[in-house]
């Protein structure tokens, strides 16, 4: 910067680019040259519209500097500490939702970045405002403020390696038996998307969906240590990567399987976003309702959820199924073919899966993905808590066959009680790291 204390921005687009503008504002004075100008945006003052228009009519700007409200920082774990930081919460959801849409979607020639309001950049805007005000734009004779970011040249990213974390526990086999024993799975995504990297953590998608998992698979481990609980199932868990890009990881996981294993998966049970709804989940699959296995599914889940007093529906979509390698590539083109659910992968493979979700309807590419307004102070760890509750339960009374019954395998103040500490903490971790696949180390 020109004067002053010296702000640091953080490069957090995908390909940031180098950047020595001086900064202005929106109160430039009407057809000003911004060609050499980056202009500094607060959140609470940004029209969608003004933003769209640049990009559409290819309007020349130096930059954007867009100024995002404390409570989207990975550090605000306890969420907003006045009214006035907690006004118009949805309004500015929802125009930073629609910011980064268009960032994604769109072909920008010119950098964006983003920074957190505070006091010392706060004082830095109020200085470029009253200088704009004058209608003289600040130059190198005039003074003001400069933005100088050094990036290094741009290159090509070499595809992502696709990184699957199995964890596995193996069910109880009676003498004699050389039968392989049935097996559930339980799988989460765990990488993310967004319009910046470093801020893209997805607390909720799908940070949420993995906290649940790794409670599930310590509340299970205990059971299993016990060759008097061990259930007669085995328990595949998995998190898997490339969710944002059609669950390309869980494809390649599993095709990995040997047909033995595949053949034996009774079911698997895929967690995505289920860390901030209050009383209604969904079960989404790909075989019609009628179907036996997944009646016994849904059925499962429903009992515990009534004794919860929460609401599961059921939502059905049909998918193409697995069709030949040579005809792929074909196929694909002629109908675009996409993966809505990660559990559209298992269901391509002929293999019973559901999605578990609080999101009704499947997210459109890209989105819901681990957006810039996914962050802590958004997710309730109360709901994943009661997520846990509900597919542990259910899968445990299908293992020992308590169907029908209210059994409660993890109660309370018990020994195999879900542990809020827990999710409390893998939640925390989750939400300050980003997991953009092609930055993941």
């Amino acid at each position: 910067m020109g004067q002053g204390k010296r702000q640091v921005l953080s490069p957090f687009r995908i390909s940031p680019r180098h950047l020595n503008h001086h900064a202005g504002s929106l109160h430039s004075a009407p057809g000003s040259d911004l060609s050499r100008t980056v202009l500094i945006i607060p959140l609470r003052e940004l029209n969608i519209s003004f933003v769209r228009a640049y990009i559409s009519q290819k309007k020349p700007l130096g930059g954007l500097l867009i100024l995002l409200p404390q409570m989207f920082s990975l550090e605000n774990r306890e969420g907003a500490k006045s009214n006035e930081e907690t006004d118009g919460v949805d309004l500015l959801k929802n125009v930073l939702a629609e910011l980064e849409k268009l960032l994604i979607h769109s072909k920008i020639p010119y950098p964006v970045y983003f920074a957190f309001e505070d006091d010392d950049i706060e004082a830095v805007l109020a200085d470029v405002k009253r200088n704009d005000a004058t209608g003289q734009p600040a130059t190198a004779t005039t003074g003001g403020y400069k933005l100088v970011v050094s990036v290094p040249e741009p290159k090509k990213r070499a595809s992502p390696t696709i990184t699957n974390i199995q964890g596995w526990l193996s069910g109880l086999k009676t003498d004699g038996d050389t039968n392989q024993l049935p097996t559930i799975a339980i799988v989460a995504s765990y990488d993310t998307f967004g319009a910046a990297p470093s801020l893209s953590v997805g607390s909720d998608s799908n940070g949420s969906g993995v906290v649940a998992l790794l409670e599930i698979a310590r509340l299970f481990s205990v059971l299993y240590s016990n060759p008097k609980t061990r259930g007669r199932y085995n328990l595949l868990f998995g998190l898997t990567s490339g969710g944002p890009y059609n669950y390309n990881g869980t494809n390649k996981w599993l095709r990995s399987f040997d047909q033995r294993l595949r053949e034996s998966v009774d079911y698997a049970i895929c967690l995505n976003s289920i860390g901030s709804w209050d009383n209604e989940l969904w079960i989404h699959v790909s075989k019609p309702p009628e179907n036996a296995y997944i009646k016994q599914i849904f059925e499962g889940f429903s009992d515990v959820a009534e004794e919860l007093g929460i609401t599961v529906g059921l939502k059905h979509k049909k998918i193409i199924f697995q069709i030949p390698d040579y005809l792929v590539c074909v196929f694909c083109v002629l109908a675009n073919l996409s993966v809505a659910w990660e559990h559209e992968q298992f269901s391509r493979l002929r293999v019973t899966a559901a999605t578990l979700s609080e999101l009704s309807v499947a997210p459109e590419l890209l989105e819901s993905t681990g957006s810039l307004l996914d962050g802590r102070l958004f997710v309730n760890e109360t709901a994943i808590v009661k997520s846990v509750k509900l597919v542990a339960e259910s899968l445990a009374r299908h293992i020992y066959g308590h169907k029908g019954k209210n059994v409660q395998i993890f109660a309370e103040n018990s020994s195999l009680a879900v542990n809020p500490s827990y999710i409390k903490s893998w939640l925390d971790l989750l939400s300050q790291t980003p997991r953009v696949a092609p930055f993941l180390k």
